[in-house]
């Protein structure tokens, strides 16, 4: 320990020290009497800059910096689940129980509960050989979720020795092994990892599964695969946080890592409430027992903000490594680049378009490149799928936040005030929203819900199209000049967009909707559809139709059927079939 390594200079969060030698890049430090968590992100001749991830007030030149020698890491072990942690892994709930409602700097708390003890079943025998990635030994980490201690992906050696089964703390050591040096290396239930490092993996495999999220307008005009990635662009109030919500307590993912970065602290409030009093469909147990929670709220340090989304990935590849289905939810990385725009001020740093740093693109990459579907190093199959949110100013989908997202994502759900203020929630606009996941998705789609789903999805597709082009001339001249099919076409629509992509998230039958459901929903709105054109091309007005009143009937259907009661659709086929019947029957 260098206590010559004193501060020179602080601008915020930003603290130099002069004419030293004794740290590397990325190295994380302590800096000040309260020790205050920090990293090296520049190094000159003269000069080495540290980002802090606390509080500097009271910090002053001429305080120690102490470094560690080893980059910034999170500890990954049982105990993040069912837990909330701020932007580098510090849990708030023991924070609070030492210092009160506000965090105080320096606060040094463990990550995970070093007290705790869990009931571990040892797997490794003496004599197993073990790779980096396999498992030597199980732990029920909540009723949902069986947590996999593994070797570290860079370690291998041959077990010498293994504890018995039983009850251990995560510093325990519970297996030795020996490596090809013959130095021992004691495993315990944790392991360290550095967060700006992705996690090392055996396959990249395809993107051929779809991640099944409940919401019709994802599910089938936009979809995306298990290991896929996402951006959820809106102004204000269209509902970002609220989608992303429902992602994340209705996706057929294994583990929820939800990150709220630079969101507002009533926001982040309301997700605890919300995951704690819901009740998982698949487990019957509350959802936190699968969702682990980063808080990074716009109050807190700013530099801290910008590592939340990487200690949140972290956390996702460890769960994926052992074999579950990670979602992550970034809320927002919009304000994640906010941070990165502040510190690249505070450096002094020639400022790209709108003030951003010019390595914005490439940070952006980082963090999305880590979705994917792989074969672990244990030969397990994982996958962690990135969703962001974004918060472009003014709903400019130009700017520069949104612009460089596209070029890292497949699956586009672009927010549209207009809907948002109609209350159409999900306000996914369909004509500027976007997936490009189809030709991989669409043999699974086929081979599980039918031939017909695929087709359906691209009648609906094309109708809603269709009924964009006519609006514009709706907007010049109005609808009465419009023939009686291209009304027909608005009035299906119309159909679809109230009946179908709009979806009540407070409705116990329409807040998740199973693929069959919706495929059936989609048949039973294109058969209306295709009996009306029969009347259509026989003269008989549009207005006739509608007045049958099996359009508005149509639009209530995700309400009227519930989602147990599938065979009733069949009913509804049947009666739009007895009722265009009874109308040629008249004109006959």
């Amino acid at each position: 320990m260098n206590l010559n390594n004193r501060i020179f200079g602080i601008n915020g969060p930003v603290v130099t020290i002069k004419d030293t030698k004794d740290f590397s890049m990325s190295e994380m430090v302590y800096v000040g009497e309260k020790k205050l968590v920090g990293e090296v992100i520049g190094i000159n001749k003269n000069l080495t800059t540290i980002q802090v991830y606390e509080e500097t007030t009271g910090l002053k030149p001429g305080d120690i910096v102490i470094g560690t020698g080893a980059p910034l890491n999170i500890t990954l072990g049982p105990g993040i689940l069912d837990n909330i942690f701020d932007g580098i892994e510090r849990p708030l709930k023991e924070i609070e129980a030492l210092s009160g409602a506000f965090i105080s700097g320096g606060a040094s708390v463990s990550s995970l509960n070093e007290k705790k003890l869990w009931d571990v079943t040892i797997t490794a025998k003496v004599g197993d050989k073990l790779d980096g990635g396999m498992v030597y030994a199980t732990l029920p980490e909540t009723k949902a979720i069986t947590h996999k201690l593994m070797v570290p992906p860079h370690l291998s050696g041959v077990v010498v020795k293994t504890g018995v089964n039983g009850q251990y703390r995560v510093n325990d050591c519970i297996v030795v092994i020996v490596d090809a040096n013959g130095t021992e290396h004691k495993l315990t239930l944790c392991q360290k990892w550095p967060i700006r490092t992705p996690r090392p993996h055996k396959t990249r495999l395809s993107s051929d599964i779809p991640l099944i999220t409940g919401q019709r307008v994802i599910d089938t005009l936009f979809p995306i695969a298990k290991g896929g990635a996402a951006a959820i662009p809106g102004g204000f109030g269209t509902g970002k946080t609220m989608t992303q919500h429902q992602l994340a307590k209705w996706c057929n993912a294994d583990i929820i890592i939800y990150v709220g970065c630079g969101e507002r602290g009533n926001e982040m409030s309301n997700v605890l409430t919300e995951f704690s009093e819901l009740i998982d469909p698949k487990t019957k147990r509350p959802m936190t027992d699968r969702t682990s929670l980063i808080a990074n709220t716009s109050n807190m340090p700013v530099a801290a903000r910008e590592a939340s989304i990487y200690t949140g990935v972290t956390l996702a590849e460890y769960y994926r490594d052992m074999g579950y289905d990670v979602a992550l939810m970034a809320d927002s990385t919009s304000r994640w680049a906010e941070a990165l725009r502040e510190i690249s001020g505070r450096l002094e740093e020639m400022p790209a378009e709108e003030g951003f740093p010019a390595y914005l693109p490439s940070r952006l990459s980082q963090f999305y490149e880590r979705a994917g579907r792989i074969e672990t190093l244990g030969g397990e199959q994982g996958s962690v799928t990135l969703i962001g949110a974004v918060s472009p100013q003014g709903s400019d989908f130009s700017e520069p936040v949104t612009q460089n997202t596209k070029r890292f994502i497949r699956s586009f759900w672009a927010l549209d005030k207009s809907l948002a203020y109609a209350r159409h929630y999900p306000a996914i606009n369909w004509t500027t929203s976007y997936s490009e996941y189809f030709s991989d998705l669409d043999p699974w789609f086929k081979e599980n819900c039918g031939e017909e789903f695929v087709k359906y999805r691209s009648e609906i597709t094309n109708l809603l199209q269709e009924e964009n082009r006519l609006m514009e001339i709706v907007k010049l001249i109005g609808s009465d000049v419009l023939p009686d099919d291209q009304k027909l076409v608005i009035e299906t629509a119309r159909v679809i967009r109230i009946g179908f992509l709009q979806q009540n998230a407070f409705h116990k039958d329409d807040t998740f909707v199973s693929l069959e459901k919706q495929s059936l929903m989609m048949k039973t709105i294109l058969h209306l559809h295709n009996r009306a054109k029969e009347l259509v091309s026989k003269y008989i007005p549009i207005s006739e139709i509608k007045s049958a009143g099996l359009f508005d009937k149509l639009i209530k259907i995700k309400y009227d059927i519930p989602n147990d009661r599938l065979d009733m659709f069949e009913e509804y086929i049947n009666e739009i079939d007895i009722t265009i019947d009874k109308i040629l029957d008249s004109r006959r």
